[in-house]
C-alpha cells in the first residue's frame, strides 16, 4: 500500500555541480525537494521506489545499488541508488546499464538527504508508454500490505516561454496548472486524466511517472500539498507531497 509520495522535477541543473555559477537560482527548488524527501523518511516506509522518465535503454526496474553519473552533463558526479545491496555475490544484483538521468537525480536527492529509512529500488518509464500500463505499474508497485513510498521524478512542460527547450506553446501553462492541481490535491482521478497526447506535444517528461503515481495512489486516501510550482527556465517544475492525514 502507498503510504507517502514525493513528486520532484528531475533537471540535471538541480545538482549544483551541473548548474555551476547559476546554482543559486534553484536553491528554493532544492529546499522544497529536500523537504519532500524528508517527509518520505518520516513516513517510515518498508520500501522506497524512485520512478522517473527514461529513454528505451533506461526503462524497467533497477535494484538497490544501481549506479549512475552525470558525466553526460559535463561533471563527474556519480551516484548510487540507495546503499549497495548487502546480500548475494558482490555486484550480482546491479545491472550493467547505468541509471537514466532522472533516476540519477533522484539518487542524488536521496544521497543529499542521507537516506537510510528503507531499501530503495528504481523504475524507469518512457513517454511512449500509455496511461493504462502506467496505471497498472503503479498498482503493482503498491499491491499488498507492505508500506511503500514513492519518489516520483518528472518535469512538466518544456514550452512555457520563447526561450524554453521546446519554444513557446500557449497550451503548456494550462497543462502544468492541471498537473499541479492534481498533484497538490493528491487527486488520482485528475492525475490519471492528464492528456497523453497534449503531454507529448508540450514535452512534459513527467507524464508517465505521474500516471504511475496515479495508479499507485488509488484508494490510498492520502493528503496532498503543493510545495513548488514554477517555470524558471520555461520548464514546469512541480514539487508535491502526499502523506497520510494527521
Amino acid at each position: 500500500m502507498l503510504i507517502a509520495a514525493a513528486v520532484c522535477p528531475c533537471p540535471p541543473l538541480l545538482v549544483p555541480e551541473v548548474a555551476g555559477g547559476a546554482a543559486h537560482e534553484l536553491d528554493a527548488l532544492r529546499a522544497r525537494c529536500a523537504r519532500a524527501v524528508g517527509a518520505l523518511a518520516a513516513a517510515r516506509p518498508d520500501r522506497l521506489v524512485v520512478v522517473g522518465p527514461a529513454e528505451e535503454s533506461g526503462r524497467g526496474p533497477f535494484p538497490q545499488g544501481a549506479t549512475g553519473s552525470l558525466r553526460g552533463f559535463g561533471v563527474d558526479v556519480r551516484v548510487t541508488l540507495g546503499a549497495p545491496a548487502a546480500d548475494g555475490p558482490a555486484g550480482s544484483a546491479v545491472p550493467d546499464r547505468p541509471l537514466p538521468p532522472s533516476l540519477a537525480v533522484g539518487a542524488w536527492l536521496l544521497e543529499r538527504a542521507a537516506w537510510a529509512a528503507a531499501p530503495v529500488s528504481g523504475l524507469g518509464v518512457g513517454e511512449p508508454v500509455a496511461a493504462g500500463p502506467c496505471l497498472t505499474a503503479g498498482r503493482d508497485l503498491t499491491a499488498g500490505d507492505e508500506r511503500v513510498a514513492l519518489l516520483v521524478m518528472g518535469d512538466g512542460s518544456a514550452c512555457r516561454s520563447l526561450a524554453a527547450p521546446g519554444y513557446l506553446d500557449e497550451r503548456a501553462a494550462a497543462f502544468d496548472a492541471a498537473a499541479a492541481r492534481a498533484l497538490g490535491a493528491a487527486d488520482t482521478a485528475a492525475l490519471a486524466a492528464l492528456d497523453e497526447e497534449l503531454a507529448r506535444e508540450v514535452k512534459a517528461a513527467g507524464r508517465a511517472p505521474w500516471h504511475v503515481l496515479a495508479g499507485a495512489g488509488e484508494g490510498a486516501r492520502l493528503t496532498g500539498e503543493l510545495l513548488y510550482d514554477e517555470a524558471p527556465y520555461g520548464v514546469g517544475y512541480i514539487v508535491a507531497l502526499w502523506t497520510a492525514p494527521a
